[in-house]
């Protein structure tokens, strides 16, 4: 075994003891974000429910994750302002707080316009704890940020599996009782965090309310985040849509994402970080995004005539999701001079209105055309967000400040 294997192998082993040896701090803050992130694939169960209890329309009902992301974008502006001023740890309990009063009150709505409006509330929290909650691991775990940015989108992943579970086997009894079970999960993550994370300092300089916008003049920021922006339109327009052409039931529906929930936090986890190591991060996420368009091209032609196939093809898709999230929050994380809550902000501010605009418009084309359309839309925009990457790899593979 050569010197240069054992070092390897040994950097290797060094990662994976430092991603499990984490400060119960770490620990709590990943706790929370599943819970924060089973909030975005709760509904999905329940939505033909939603639409038929409260006499809605698919694209009506798909407003649940347009208001809720538009929200989330747009206040992804003011999370490094609030958390540079009252500290991190403040900023993720205000964040929990204003979901667990959201989320009972989306469970307490008697129409769409106002579990529509409730989501939208459910946004605001969402942002404040989704962006200060990365900042604050990378700050406190050990190994670094590249070990951090696993732990959340591992996070990310069992959070996208467990809240179409948790939605079918509460959706399945009553589409109310998902709500009341992710402001149950809050109070429970608000607790934890309150007591298992210390204080956290306050940053040398306050952030201003322009900063994130103001990084994305950086090319490699905003290249990563225009590029962000066409994926997660491809990325959300399966989570809100397939639910629709799926024939299932509540506990059926939940079934598909929760598989396809686990497929995003294994390959997130454990395969993302072996893909970047091979091919560098730039190719990787080039190949993965054309092969997530080649999955949206197999949903249109399945759509309408293979359920069992759309089935497959949904849970591959989750593989794919899992490596370009990982891939494309580590970039964002470390392709600029900002500092990281900065970029962060500014980066999720562009590439959540993806999801904003996919669910109504994905619901939208196909209740105009058909299904099919929808897909081959979602297949090009992914299309896009490769060329993007393409076009703008020259800025991206250094992962270093310009001028650098």
């Amino acid at each position: 075994m050569t010197g240069a294997t054992q070092s390897h192998e040994g950097a290797l082993q060094s990662e994976k003891q430092s991603m499990l040896k984490q400060p119960k701090a770490v620990w709590a803050v990943a706790f929370a974000a599943v819970f924060a992130f089973m909030g975005i694939g709760l509904v999905d169960p329940i939505l033909p429910a939603i639409a038929k209890n409260l006499e809605a329309t698919p694209s009506q009902v798909s407003l649940l994750f347009t208001s809720y992301f538009l929200v989330t974008a747009i206040a992804m502006l003011i999370t490094g302002f609030v958390s540079s001023r009252i500290g991190g740890k403040k900023t993720l309990l205000i964040g929990l707080g204003i979901i667990v009063v959201f989320s009972a009150l989306s469970g307490m709505s008697n129409t769409v316009d106002a579990l529509v409006g409730f989501r939208a509330g459910w946004g605001l929290g969402n942002a404040l704890f989704v962006a200060t909650s990365l900042a604050v691991m990378v700050g406190v775990a050990s190994g670094g940020a590249a070990t951090a940015i696993i732990l959340y989108e591992a996070a990310l992943g069992l959070g996208l599996s467990l809240g179409p579970l948790m939605g079918a086997l509460l959706g399945g009894w009553q589409w109310r009782a998902p709500f009341f079970g992710t402001a149950t999960a809050m109070a429970i993550a608000f607790v934890l965090v309150m007591i298992m994370l210390p204080k956290t300092a306050l940053p040398a300089a306050k952030t201003r309310l322009r900063d994130p916008l103001l990084a994305l003049g950086h090319k490699g920021l905003r290249t990563t985040a225009g590029s962000a922006l066409f994926y997660n339109y491809g990325f959300f327009t399966i989570l809100a849509f397939v639910p629709f052409i799926l024939g299932f039931d509540a506990y059926g529906i939940g079934a598909v994402f929760f598989g396809w929930g686990v497929a995003v936090a294994v390959f997130s986890v454990f395969v993302a970080p072996v893909v970047q190591r091979l091919f560098g991060p730039t190719r990787a996420l080039m190949g993965s995004l054309l092969i997530l368009m080649l999955i949206l091209v197999g949903l249109a032609l399945a759509a309408g005539h293979s359920v069992t196939l759309i089935v497959i093809l949904t849970v591959t898709s989750g593989a794919l999701l899992g490596i370009n999230n990982t891939l494309f929050t580590e970039m964002a994380m470390s392709v600029s001079d900002s500092p990281r809550p900065v970029a962060s902000a500014g980066y999720n501010f562009v590439r959540w209105m993806g999801g904003a605009l996919a669910p109504f418009l994905a619901a939208k084309i196909a209740e105009h055309f058909n299904a099919s359309l929808t897909f081959y839309v979602a297949a090009f925009a992914v299309l896009i967000s490769a060329a993007v990457i393409f076009g703008g790899r020259r800025f991206l593979t250094s992962h270093e400040p310009e001028g650098v």
